[in-house]
């Protein structure tokens, strides 16, 4: 099979990178694969070469929507027939793509894991004619990773329906232990792993200890040109920031999961043109961005977890020219990550009492409830009964997690669009103006069934087919529903709640370790590997990165902020290891130990200093009053 004529067909590039080809080789072979490879490392091109290489339907389980449905319009663009099904959809819009898929309609069905343990897509799944299964952000069925998603349980029980069917999982955050725990989630015949290193060898790591985050924000953006991202982890610091940094004369917008899809897509357009040099997000931004000059990716405050980090870090520097990945770090950021702790996993007895709470607001009597969906309003619901919000989200997702409920605080609801005229009727109108007339050809091209019952759209891609902006055909639409052509309902956002199980009594909830104990104890590991990786002064960030996800035989970058501190210090890296490893040998009795006994270490005294500063305040060791002792 040529795989390099379907590469510059239909993506116009003349060969492989890394580990693609292989990767591509295995699934068409019948192997379930996983490939772990880097942000900006080409992943979609892994699923979509083999999908147009072979024939039958490649099913695509992705968790987000956004990147879904871009993704969904380019393949389209580029002449591939492609669908997706996600939250939001109705159910006839999605038995007519299902039937569509089972009828060979589609190269490539998109799917978020929560429609794929649905009984609808079970049953309509058998008939289709599957070349593949591919599962993008694969570390998210394991309960090790960092994004753990119950609803990825589901997609190893199409190995019951589609036994002969293999499965390829992608990721680009795995480490040693989750990468076990992928294969065995998705039931691999054997194991079969292609990695690339995960090294990002144009990433300058840098950690910026600061009292004035704002000022040292100011600062380096200032003194690194280019395009850059600074990330936050709230709604309202993304607006605060932006509006800082345009103050001080730098161009900045903010993104996050609150917007609607217009200007979402408004803003990443302005960002990704040029238009606007830095964008302040939540991390609801990134994933498939096509941008590859970013030159920094800031951090204001610390993830939870160094898969987060490392993830966001990456979308900096993809076109292989150096860039800045810089994290602003306070002292009282230690205390705040700490806190995370329990605010995600709080204590049970809380989870009992917002799991009551929950079936009071919604008035769920007992026994009753299994399969209802309901809007909900976080705000609202921890004013009526006096909760803290944060801890309250925790336990919803905990609960989640147990299996009782599902909470989906971003339930994305698609606009929806029917004719309220007859066919005829439309065809003597002539009242439309130019634009309006460009639209209704358009959607009577794009939809079927449009004057029978509604039908999911998208006015992005309804824009870019009529070669018009997103808001005049929004315009048009809406005076088109005004004058009583047609029924429009745009799309909008709405936290939901679904009873999975018939309401229990609170005391009778089972807290499985596997979904607290376990998972509190996991997260608390991330929280610290954060930390370590914040706090050190000594290793080399990138190798730091690197070991984490079980790259232990990698070098020092010679690059990061901590590689150049320890050159200016006149220490080899080898040599600072040799004097710590000697120092922990000395200090291992648990003895304090005078000044005078590092003499014993055969390296100048100066050097040796140097190390134990080092030690000391990355708090390995202790030193006061001329007395040396390691630290417990």
């Amino acid at each position: 099979m040529n795989y390099e004529s379907i590469l510059k067909e239909y993506f116009g590039y003349e060969s492989f990178r890394g580990i693609q080809k292989p990767i591509i080789e295995s699934i068409c072979g019948g192997k379930d694969t996983l490939g772990l490879m880097p942000t900006g490392g080409g992943k979609s091109i892994t699923f979509q070469v083999p999908a147009l290489a072979q024939d039958g339907l490649c099913i695509v389980v992705t968790p987000l929507i956004a990147l879904m449905k871009d993704q969904v319009a380019k393949l389209k663009e580029k002449g591939i027939k492609a669908t997706a099904i996600y939250s939001g959809m109705g159910r006839d819009a999605i038995v007519g793509t299902l039937e569509n898929c089972i009828f060979g309609s589609y190269k490539f069905l998109y799917i978020s894991p929560e429609r794929i343990g649905t009984e609808i897509f079970k049953n309509k799944v058998r008939k289709m004619k599957v070349s593949f299964i591919a599962v993008d952000e694969s570390h998210c069925i394991s309960q090790w990773g960092y994004d753990f998603r119950p609803s990825y349980l589901a997609i190893a029980d199409i190995r019951d329906l589609l036994p002969d069917v293999p499965i390829l999982a992608l990721t680009a955050t795995a480490t040693p232990e989750v990468i076990v725990d992928i294969q065995k989630q998705l039931r691999f015949k054997e194991n079969n792993v292609f990695r690339m290193s995960f090294a990002r060898e144009n990433l300058i790591y840098v950690v910026r200890e600061t009292e004035n985050k704002d000022a040292e924000m100011v600062h380096i953006l200032k003194s690194v040109s280019g395009s850059a991202i600074v990330y936050v982890r709230s709604r309202e610091k993304t607006k605060e920031i932006a509006k800082l940094l345009s103050e001080k004369d730098i161009s900045a917008i903010f993104y996050h999961a609150g917007l609607s899809d217009y200007d979402k897509d408004q803003r990443q357009q302005a960002w990704t043109k040029g238009d606007v040099r830095v964008m302040v997000a939540t991390n609801a931004f990134g994933m498939g961005i096509d941008k590859a000059d970013v030159r920094m990716v800031l951090h204001y405050e610390m993830p939870d977890s160094i898969e987060a980090y490392f993830q966001e870090a990456g979308r900096g520097g993809r076109d292989g020219t150096p860039a800045y990945a810089v994290l602003l770090y306070h002292p009282t950021d230690q205390t705040l990550l700490s806190r995370r702790v329990s605010d995600n996993y709080p204590k049970k007895e809380f989870i009992r009492k917002v799991y009551e709470k929950l079936s009071y607001y919604f008035v769920v009597a007992m026994g009753d409830g299994s399969g209802c969906h309901y809007d909900f309003s976080l705000e609202d619901f921890c004013h009526n009964y006096h909760l803290p919000m944060i801890q309250t989200e925790g336990a919803l997702r905990i609960l989640t997690q147990m299996g009782y409920i599902h909470y989906e605080s971003e339930a994305d609801f698609a606009s929806r669009l029917m004719f309220i005229v007859r066919r005829d009727e439309l065809y003597g109108w002539h009242n439309e103006t130019v634009e309006q007339e460009t639209v209704i050809r358009t959607l009577l091209r794009l939809y079927t069934g449009l004057f029978t019952d509604y039908s999911f759209i998208d006015e992005h891609y309804i824009a870019r087919k009529c070669g018009l902006e997103d808001a005049k055909v929004f315009e048009v639409l809406i005076a088109l529903a005004r004058s009583r052509v047609i029924s429009y309902i745009p799309s909008r956002k709405t936290p939901q709640i679904v009873y999975l199980r018939p309401r229990e009594d609170d005391a009778r909830l089972v807290f499985t370790p596997s979904v607290y104990e376990n998972r509190r104890e996991s997260y608390e590991k991330r929280i610290k590997a954060m930390k370590q990786y914040a706090l050190s002064h000594t290793e080399c960030r990138s190798k730091l990165l690197l070991t984490y996800f079980g790259e232990t035989d990698s070098k020092a970058c010679g690059k990061c902020d901590n590689c150049r501190r320890l050159r200016n210090d006149g220490l080899r890296m080898s040599e600072r290891e040799e004097i710590r490893n000697s120092l922990l040998e000395l200090l291992s009795d648990g003895s304090e130990h005078l000044s005078e006994d590092l003499q014993s270490i055969p390296f100048p005294l100066e050097k040796i200093r140097v190390v134990v500063r080092q030690m000391v305040d990355e708090e390995e060791i202790s030193q006061h009053n001329g007395l040396i002792k390691l630290k417990k």
